[in-house]
């Protein structure tokens, strides 16, 4: 099996509500995580693409965040909406979804598109 061409990474840490670190899973990152498989099937991509869940990726306090690798491309995902819209332009045509940028984080200028068999 060829390796995976996106690796998505989202974090899944769980902390106390009252946390000053913020809690990527009480703000539904493990829906959004749900939400990353069921487009990564919706695409055709499995093979493709691994949507994992990850233990703290220290942004807690953005909201839940995710990184793509191999591209290190750091985003804060807040709804369903946004994991399509990752999926879509990111994951399957190669463009960074600006409006959702963790800030503080190098944006490679350009990405490969996914390559289909």
């Amino acid at each position: 099996m060829p390796p995976f061409q996106r690796h998505i990474f989202v974090c899944t840490n769980q902390r106390p509500k009252d946390d000053p670190r913020g809690c990527c899973a009480n703000l539904g990152s493990e829906k959004l995580h749900a939400h990353f498989k069921s487009e990564t099937k919706r695409l055709n991509l499995k093979g493709l693409v691994r949507a994992n869940k990850a233990g703290c990726l220290d942004h807690c306090e953005l909201g839940p965040s995710v990184v793509i690798y191999p591209e290190g491309v750091w985003y804060w995902v807040g709804t369903e909406a946004d994991v399509t819209e990752i999926m879509e332009r990111h994951v399957l045509k190669g463009e960074v979804v600006t409006r959702l940028l963790m800030p503080d984080h190098p944006v490679p200028e350009w990405l490969n598109p996914i390559k289909k068999p």
